[in-house]
């Protein structure tokens, strides 16, 4: 088997470009998601039938967390994000939970009246919300979202939340 060095030199310099161009669009695609992004348009359906859809959160620092109750990450989460959701909520701050489509709605309902979680919680019976906030397969996912309703941050697992609260801070502060 030939190695990259006991390659002919024209066939090196392409192997390195597209090494080089794959690294590139490697870490694009990882950063994609990120910073800068439009929030999708999605209307959210919450435990109650009401609807809210992106739009809506506009003119709000948004927080919108993909879990489930069979992640035990996202459960032992759930109480930093109630008290994030209370620290901030009086200042134009609101928090989403997104369920997962593979949840059922009795253990998502179950969940949210017996944690008396005080912000809105949805339901993804489709799957087409994660799709359309890139797919969503790993819980927690969250999305921190400004006033323009731009994603400005996403976090994959539990997020710092010492670095959230000042972002959100910050954000909260911005016109």
């Amino acid at each position: 088997m030939k190695t990259l060095l006991t390659l002919p030199w024209n066939i090196r310099h392409v192997a390195r470009r597209l090494l080089f161009w794959s690294g590139v669009l490697g870490l694009s695609l990882a950063l994609w998601g990120c910073s800068g992004d439009r929030a999708p348009e999605s209307t959210f359906v919450l435990l109650d039938g009401s609807k809210v859809t992106s739009k809506q959160l506009q003119g709000k620092v948004a927080l919108v967390n993909f879990w489930a109750t069979s992640c035990t990450t996202c459960v032992a989460e759930m109480p930093e994000l109630v008290a994030t959701y209370n620290k901030f909520k009086d200042r134009g701050y609101v928090t989403l939970a997104v369920a997962m489509s593979y949840d059922p709605p009795s253990y998502v309902v179950n969940f949210a009246q017996s944690r008396q979680l005080p912000f809105g919680v949805a339901i993804d019976n489709s799957g087409a919300v994660a799709r359309e906030w890139g797919d969503i397969q790993l819980t927690p996912t969250t999305f921190l979202v400004n006033k323009q309703g731009d994603i400005v941050k996403r976090f994959v697992g539990t997020p710092d939340f010492a670095q959230l609260h000042k972002l959100i801070e910050k954000l909260l502060n911005e016109t």
